[in-house]
């Protein structure tokens, strides 16, 4: 199973925006996907539609209680995409994981059960233990980023803590892109920052760029991936966009037992 960490800690850069519509675009040509819910917002676990009442086990009980991955899993309306849902007692979980034997390596093993082609980890607006365990279990990392001034100042703080979680617990992980976000054409400042970050990272920005989409802000408000609300805002063209170049940076597909 491939395994995509979708992860900033600057909150707002569309994370889990990504995350969905990403997830969805895979099982809509027939990967069967895993979406992790690592968000104590629990906004992925809505956006699918998940109900309060469907979450009787999440990535809570995943991460701390060891409960099988098989029976966190949550079959969403999109067929071949299912949800590992969260619930807001994760908020919790950040203190109770210091206590435990491999406090960063809990996810990894959870997720050594699984039986799908692909994984995407929704991760929390943080670099606490939540997204280090996204990263110890992740294959690739993929960086979804506001393009907008402040959210260029985190940028080095996340690749330094992915240089530590390469070094200390997952010498795999690799940076499949950095995906440019909330873009509007008419802002002077877009250009700029888009500049700015593809003169520094060259080939690592995706060339696939999200815009500013009132689609994509009231997709989730229905329980549903923007690419399913409306597959032909520009929100979603973007996305699929996306998807496809995602596809061509990963490995060849490995289809699940």
């Amino acid at each position: 199973m491939i395994t995509i960490a979708v992860a900033n800690q600057k909150g707002g850069v569309g994370k889990t925006t990504s995350a969905v519509n990403l997830a969805t675009a895979f099982a809509a040509i027939g990967w069967r996907t895993l979406l992790i819910d690592l968000d104590p917002q629990g906004n992925a676990s809505t956006g699918l539609g998940i109900a309060k009442d469907q979450r009787e086990h999440s990535s809570y009980e995943l991460l701390v209680d060891g409960i099988a991955l098989g029976d966190c899993i949550v079959a969403t309306q999109i067929p071949d995409l299912d949800i590992v849902p969260a619930k807001v007692d994760l908020s919790g979980a950040e203190i109770e994981l210091v206590e435990m034997h491999d406090r960063t390596g809990q996810l990894r093993l959870a997720l050594a059960e699984a039986h799908h082609d692909i994984c995407f980890i929704d991760c929390p607006p943080s670099l606490g233990l939540l997204t280090l365990n996204a990263l110890a279990a992740a294959d690739r990392l993929l960086v979804p980023l506001q393009c907008e001034f402040f959210a260029l100042e985190g940028l080095s703080q996340l690749l330094s803590t992915v240089e530590q979680v390469q070094q200390r617990f997952n010498a795999e992980l690799e940076i499949v892109g950095i995906a440019l976000t909330m873009f509007d054409r008419r802002n002077r400042l877009t250009e700029q920052v888009s500049d700015d970050v593809r003169g520094v990272l060259g080939k690592l920005v995706f060339d696939a760029v999200v815009p500013r989409n009132v689609r994509l802000s009231e997709a989730p408000s229905h329980g549903l991936p923007a690419i399913v609300y409306d597959h032909n805002c520009s929100g979603s063209r973007a996305y699929m966009d996306l998807a496809r170049e995602l596809i061509g940076r990963l490995p060849e597909r490995r289809k699940a037992a």
